[in-house]
């Protein structure tokens, strides 16, 4: 994709935002959300977190284990920029919310996968070895990111990827940390994907989005391969849904949690544009138990590729994936 970062700018602008309907439908189905009986027991706490933070005004990261937790949040996140997004990700810390500032968050448990349990199933397996879809990385953040913000039919669009978190991970992406993968069709429509950032050697999933059946879960396994060519620990997915547990995914506390997540940041990773090195039909005969071995030269796929419409066909289903605020 040959792209000036003028155009990127320029799409991003396009792309990267809300109407003022859409704000009001987020704030409003967030504060809902909020004043919902599982998480009204938080309310002090978060309460005491919001005024610490209109005193003290800090741009610091707060410790993952403090004892001041609503839920979840440790702390207000006043600074969304890439140094900061980097540590914090080493800290096991991650910004999200529906309503105000970005809550620091550092749950009681987290969804992790440990590479070699990945599940794939006999279905997906089958439409990988058809060869009906293309599977990119980094070809198209923008519109990946946008979908996966995108509304679902027949559900409420409580969205945590606001403009100012498109925005930031736009950047992350600019300096090699962010990735996206594109599913597409054989018309060239992007029909699935997710998006993610890789810090030493975690992936941490934030979201995924699927226009026809199985597209995201075809994008996972693409994305869980390489992963294990490349020689990362695990995925941080942060909270346990049915999808992530059809996957593979565990649950584990907090304190295994961070010295995991410690143990694997300090390896290296893979900083920079990343590129698909097998097809599908090369994965779909992947056992995630045996080591990967390197691709037929054949099967890689080092195309680019060029804008594509994300808008779904009238026939279709959208599946969108992420956090809890």
């Amino acid at each position: 994709m040959n792209e000036t970062p003028a155009d990127r700018q320029r799409l991003r602008e396009e792309l990267f935002r809300e109407t003022p309907l859409d704000w009001l439908e987020r704030n409003g189905l967030g504060i809902a959300w909020s004043f919902a009986p599982e998480r009204v027991a938080s309310m002090p706490a978060l309460t005491w977190l919001w005024l610490k933070d209109v005193l003290a005004r800090s741009n610091g990261l707060p410790d993952p284990e403090s004892s001041l937790n609503a839920g979840g949040v440790v702390g207000i996140c006043r600074d969304l920029s890439v140094p900061t997004l980097i540590e914090a990700s080493k800290r096991g810390l991650y910004p999200h919310s529906h309503v105000g500032r970005p809550k620091w968050w550092s749950p009681e448990q987290r969804a992790i996968l440990d590479l070699e349990e990945f599940h794939i199933g006999k279905q997906v397996r089958r439409t990988m070895r058809r060869g009906d879809y293309r599977v990119t990385f980094d070809q198209d953040f923008e519109r990946v990111i946008t979908a996966c913000a995108g509304k679902r039919p027949g559900h409420w669009h409580l969205n945590w990827i606001t403009p100012k978190i498109m925005w930031s991970y736009a950047d992350l992406f600019d300096a090699g940390i962010a990735h996206s993968f594109e599913v597409w069709d054989r018309e060239g429509e992007l029909v699935g994907g997710g998006y993610g950032i890789a810090v030493g050697s975690v992936y941490i999933g934030e979201s995924l989005f699927s226009l026809r059946r199985d597209t995201s879960k075809i994008g996972v396994a693409m994305l869980v391969w390489h992963l294990a060519k490349w020689g990362y620990s695990f995925i941080d997915t942060k909270h346990m849904n049915p999808l992530m547990e059809s996957f593979g995914f565990r649950a584990v506390p907090r304190a295994e949690f961070l010295a995991l997540n410690e143990e694997a940041m300090a390896k290296p990773g893979r900083i920079g544009r990343w590129h698909a090195e097998a097809g599908t039909e090369v994965v779909a005969d992947w056992r995630p138990d045996h080591a990967v071995s390197a691709a037929p030269k054949a099967e890689a796929d080092h195309g680019g590729c060029q804008h594509r419409s994300s808008e779904p066909a009238i026939d279709t289903q959208v599946q969108r994936t992420g956090t809890g605020d």
